[in-house]
């Protein structure tokens, strides 16, 4: 997982490496798999097996054409499946060996989803702000996932943003590119393959780093979708699944 980058020795450095595309070394065999998922759950993100690639840019899952392969979970139990339980990760991992895990939003954590240029920008202009991050990861087709704590489910439900949002915001003008994972959604957690050659998501800032309150990363976040809103391909279109 990642160094520490908290503090502003060696961080001008890290992000250099982040921005000509390189990435903190992850172990490859199934043992550091393994540990990289305990450390997910042990970190409080509920998991639950998802589809991997197959042969030919395909799904592993039984549906033809299958619009998102590989990024989806394989039941549609998935939200009561999810679990932190140690033994049953373990189990899940060793039984199904190339499966990639998603982890549920909404109930311990949110993801705060952008486009990757996007999010390189902000990610450096909250550390030099000393603005609180925690974990952060890229996906090779494009997107940077910041991991928050949940908004949770308060008393007064008006104040909440359902998941629907993450696909069509009421609000995409205001939030060019950005998806607001909560209660319904999912995100893959790191290590996952996508279909293609070496197409990953990786951790670049690791889960030794606790989670912030979304609201304090969403004003730089917003500006700088805002600002690569004009080389965002179709994100309506691109939204990530919210059910499968």
């Amino acid at each position: 997982m990642s160094a520490e980058l908290g503090g502003r020795t060696g961080l001008q450095g890290k992000l250099s490496q982040w921005l000509r595309g390189r990435r903190p070394k992850e172990a490859a065999d199934d043992g550091g798999r393994e540990a990289l998922l305990l450390a997910a759950a042990g970190a409080g993100l509920p998991l639950a097996p998802a589809a991997h690639p197959a042969p030919g840019y395909r799904c592993s899952c039984d549906r033809v054409g299958c619009p998102t392969p590989a990024r989806h979970p394989v039941s549609f139990a998935w939200q009561t499946q999810s679990t932190t339980d140690r033994a049953q990760i373990e189990r899940w991992a060793r039984h199904q060996p190339q499966a990639n895990f998603i982890t549920a939003t909404g109930m311990v954590h949110d993801v705060l989803d952008v486009p990757i240029e996007a999010g390189r920008a902000a990610l450096r202009r909250l550390l030099d702000s000393d603005i609180e991050v925690g974990p952060v990861a890229e996906s090779d087709d494009g997107r940077m996932l910041f991991f928050t704590l949940t908004r949770g489910t308060p008393e007064d439900e008006d104040e909440w943003w359902p998941c629907e949002l993450d696909c069509h915001p009421e609000t995409m003008d205001e939030h060019p590119g950005l998806r607001w994972h909560c209660r319904g959604s999912y995100v893959l957690v790191p290590p996952a393959q996508l279909p293609g050659e070496s197409q990953t998501v990786h951790w670049v800032r690791g889960l030794e780093h606790p989670l912030p309150d979304p609201l304090s990363l969403l004003e730089v976040l917003t500006d700088a979708c805002a600002r690569y809103a004009g080389e965002e391909p179709d994100h309506v279109s691109a939204s990530w699944p919210l059910r499968h």
